[in-house]
């Protein structure tokens, strides 16, 4: 078998103009879904997991055979742009996730969406172990003051075409995820929401996938902590 048409055939070469299009369209797509994530109480499927002592909430809804997860917490004396800044800090990354090896940006598709690679290595969770994603991120401030970051995984036809994968990793699917940073009548706090969908690819026992995504998703309170603690 030509090894070079396999690899050409699991691979697409797009346009720039036609990149920007699809990102574009795609990342809307994406923030409108986490803004409706984020309204939804216990309605709608949500079947709330547990609720810690620090005030956060963790719940889950089925969507086709894996879960979507969303963490909530309600952080005083911290604005919106005060939380984004420090979670889109792509350098600060490692400090509220530490199997992340590596985050890197690979190009801008325009002035708030960007495609980023996020690489794990071979000390992280099972979950994430040898795996790397790469994705858009699209950064919107809606006109109440609410911070949308959408975050999802290109096709992995165009990922491929874009930057091949390392013969040493698993390139996995991250359906959806993203904060929504909503601004309360208090000027000086927030109520944050994470959610989170993910495929990590690779075969695992699909409980053990939605129990570490249960996890992941407690990233959140890291964050807490390292935004209390950043000077504004």
């Amino acid at each position: 078998m030509n090894t070079s048409s396999v690899a050409c055939s699991q691979s697409w070469s797009i346009s720039e103009e036609s990149l920007r299009r699809y990102v574009h369209f795609a990342s809307e797509s994406c923030v409108q879904e986490l803004l409706m994530s984020a309204s939804n109480d216990c309605g709608d499927g949500w079947k709330i997991l547990l609720t810690l002592d620090n005030g956060v909430e963790i719940s889950k809804r089925r969507s086709g055979s894996l879960h979507i997860f969303r963490s909530r917490c309600l952080l005083r004396s911290v604005s919106p742009q005060q939380f984004i800044t420090v979670a889109n800090a792509i350098d600060a990354a490692k400090q509220w996730d530490p199997d992340l090896v590596e985050a890197r940006y690979i190009k801008d598709v325009e002035d708030n969406l960007s495609i980023i690679r996020l690489k794990f290595g071979e000390n992280s969770k099972a979950l994430f172990r040898k795996r790397e994603f790469i994705v858009y991120e699209r950064r919107e401030s809606m006109e109440d003051g609410t911070v949308v970051v959408a975050v999802a995984s290109l096709p992995k036809e165009i990922a491929a075409g874009l930057l091949p994968k390392p013969n040493n990793a698993i390139r996995g699917l991250l359906v959806q995820s993203g904060w929504v940073v909503e601004k309360l009548d208090d000027l000086n706090s927030c109520l944050v929401t994470y959610v989170l969908q993910l495929d990590p690819a690779g075969w695992l026992p699909k409980c053990f996938v939605n129990r570490l995504n249960t996890k992941l998703v407690m990233i959140i309170e890291n964050l807490r902590k390292l935004v209390q603690t950043t000077p504004p």
